[in-house]
């Protein structure tokens, strides 16, 4: 009886150890984390072309707090300190700023008029190898359409900006 009993201990405590040591080789190798673009993540896409980071760990970097009504009197009184600008400044401000407006819309509708010649009414004209290969073509055209929405976007965006610009006889200019 003795010696059964001596052997049950044995097996309960390698049995024991076993157990608490288990978790900590499960924690011990930490996870592999990849870089897919300017995010990390340790759940990698192969769309995103993720390559996996070698050494240490990341580290994640929490936001300040925003504060509330504290933080919006202070930048009210500081306005009122300014330094006033001369209005024929102003006018020449205001001129620059709706010039640099202007060429940057000429630009935006001169790539948007670009586009839309090469996206030919959502069939573009395919090249050679995207005759063999049909994903490259389908990826090109996913391609332009992303383009062709963000420099509507920034169209909109100028004209947006355009519009808010104040007028020469707002400023106190002549028309």
């Amino acid at each position: 009886m003795r010696p059964l009993l001596s052997l049950l201990i044995r097996d309960l405590a390698l049995f024991s150890i076993c157990l608490v040591a288990w978790p900590a080789e499960a924690t011990s190798e930490p996870q592999r984390i990849y870089r897919c673009g300017n995010a990390y993540t340790n759940q990698p896409d192969p769309a995103l072309n993720c390559k996996p980071l070698a050494g240490g760990s990341v580290t994640v970097i929490e936001g300040t707090r925003v504060q509330g009504s504290q933080a919006a009197s202070p930048s009210v009184s500081t306005a009122s300190t300014a330094v006033k600008v001369d209005a024929a400044d102003q006018r020449q401000r205001d001129t620059q700023a709706q010039a640099v407006l202007q060429a940057e819309l000429q630009k935006a509708q001169k790539q948007h008029a670009e586009l839309l010649r090469e996206w030919n009414n959502g069939e573009p004209e395919r090249r050679a190898d995207e005759f063999r290969q049909p994903q490259k073509y389908q990826d090109r055209l996913t391609q332009l359409r992303v383009a062709l929405q963000r420099v509507e976007a920034d169209v909109a965006g100028l004209q947006r900006e355009l519009s808010r610009q104040p007028t020469a006889s707002q400023t106190g200019g002549k028309p």
